[in-house]
């Protein structure tokens, strides 16, 4: 085991959406290098159930994201049950697919809570800990934040949000010693991919992508990449690492998405998708529960 596997044992490590998917991956890994692990999510069985695989002195809380004051409860029981955080990663995320003028205006905004305002929540009820620490913050984003696509609005400008967000506390933070990360991922291998397959309007996205863009990819090869990217506190992670090349010609990536839409996309007509995935439909109904 080379050294860098060992940065992680006993320290306590953060996940938001940490119940399905990319998530409980991320927990998977940090908890085989030794990490103490706080998964935190939606859906309690499922986390429950997570948190009993890892092989490491892990908790779990039933919270939303966008919840201001829960998570601040969170993150108090966090430091009092398992010490300061040293690393959060902020991965709770929800999609929806569809053409933006028949969108629910609900729907299109609960996207945007989840994965804007929810990663802010995040960052700022757990900063405390990472400045104690002198931590590192961990923000997963996607190839949506660097290339937008059609019908994707609403999941786009959040991941673009989000994007930006973290090159603001990169600044901020770095004076004080905390270090501000940002994963950009493809399409990954998890239930929310699998429920947009299903959708005519997200199947025919990807089927007009180049086929590498297209590929998707094992939430487990996903999380071993992230997790080694915390490993070494990186500004940028990149799955897969050619995503790294298309920073060098995204401002010429609308021009090109528009002309493409033109000649493909467009040619059919596609209805809204609603929340993608079970942890969609359960952010669907934590929303609708009144909980702000």
């Amino acid at each position: 085991m080379t050294a860098s596997k060992h940065v992680l044992r006993g320290r306590t490590v953060v996940v938001t959406g940490a119940a399905r998917g990319v998530g409980a991956a991320v927990a998977g890994e940090l908890a085989a290098r030794g990490a103490r692990v706080a998964l935190l999510g939606l859906e309690e069985e499922l986390l429950a159930d997570v948190a009993a695989t890892l092989p490491t002195a892990s908790h779990h809380w039933h919270v939303d994201v966008t919840d201001d004051e829960a998570m601040a409860a969170v993150a108090d029981e966090v430091r009092d049950r398992m010490g300061p955080a040293s690393v959060v990663v902020a991965n709770a995320g929800v999609a929806e697919g569809g053409p933006f003028v028949d969108s629910d205006p609900g729907t299109w905004r609960r996207v945007i809570e989840v994965n804007l305002i929810g990663s802010a929540v995040t960052a700022r009820v757990f900063l405390p800990h990472l400045l104690d620490t002198r931590g590192y913050h961990l923000q997963v984003a996607s190839l949506a934040a660097i290339g937008s696509a059609p019908m994707m609005s609403a999941y786009c400008a959040s991941k673009a949000g989000v994007e930006f967000f973290a090159h603001s506390l990169r600044a901020e933070l770095a004076p004080r010693g905390v270090t501000v990360g940002t994963a950009y991922l493809n399409w990954t291998d998890t239930d929310m991919i699998r429920d947009g397959d299903k959708q005519a309007v997200l199947r025919e996205l990807r089927a007009h992508m180049p086929p590498p863009a297209r590929k998707i990819y094992p939430a487990g090869y996903v999380a071993d990449r992230v997790v080694r990217a915390i490993e070494r506190r990186a500004s940028t992670v990149y799955v897969p690492v050619w995503l790294r090349g298309v920073q060098a010609v995204r401002g010429a990536l609308p021009g090109v998405v528009a002309r493409l839409a033109r000649q493909e996309l467009m040619r059919s007509e596609f209805s809204a998708t609603g929340l993608l995935g079970a942890g969609g439909r359960a952010a669907e109904r934590s929303g609708e529960s009144g909980h702000r």
